[in-house]
């Protein structure tokens, strides 16, 4: 029998509970609205891949510049199509996989905590130095894996007075490059909307 006095000591010897040591590789979009944010740690990106929690530091500045001037350059164009413009989202794939685009473009209002990957017709996503390998590599892979259409990556600097933009279209084969262009060139495609921009306005200059 274990006793009150017994019960705390144990606590006690366990220490208080930490979730990102506990819930490791457990990580459910259930625990996660129990859990998260977690008290005390910087705001952050809170992204799960097979239960294991990837937190990624918010964007800097000019990503988030960026990605709203993206969003007004689009807008008009998205719902001319019927769609929908969000900006962040919690994107679900499965209870143990989700993540959480810059913006996306999806078929119907969301209403909830999460969105399922089946109501996302594009993934956008402002890649980001501290991130570049899943912002261009594992997030497309799981999102084609997925079967949403297009991905929509982006990549600015203001010190550099840089930024590309490129779009990719779901095929049998995986994502493929529709278009791409950098400062002084245009971005032009008419599916799955039309766009029309020199990604020099994605710059605050």
């Amino acid at each position: 029998m274990i006793t009150g006095a017994t019960r705390d000591t144990v606590e006690l010897m366990r220490g208080p509970f930490d979730p990102l040591v506990e819930l490791h590789g457990v990580w459910t979009t259930d625990l996660a609205e129990r859990y998260l944010p977690i008290e005390g740690m910087p705001p952050a990106k809170y992204e799960c891949v097979d239960g294991k929690l990837i937190l990624t530091p918010y964007e800097a500045a000019p990503n988030s510049y960026a990605a709203m001037k993206l969003g007004h350059l689009v807008r008009n164009a998205v719902e001319t199509a019927g769609l929908r413009l969000y900006g962040t989202i919690n994107l679900r794939f499965t209870p143990q996989r989700w993540i959480q685009p810059d913006f996306a473009v999806v078929h119907t209002p969301a209403d909830g905590v999460w969105v399922e990957a089946t109501d996302v017709e594009l993934v956008g996503e402002l890649v980001s130095p501290s991130s570049r390998t899943r912002d261009r590599i594992d997030k497309p892979d799981i999102c084609a894996a997925a079967g949403i259409p297009y991905y929509l990556a982006a990549e600015v600097s203001l010190r550099d007075k840089f930024a590309v933009a490129r779009l990719q279209r779901l095929t049998s084969d995986g994502y493929q490059l529709v278009a791409s262009a950098q400062v002084g060139e245009l971005f032009e495609v008419s599916e799955p909307f039309a766009m029309s921009f020199d990604p020099v306005e994605l710059l605050d200059l």
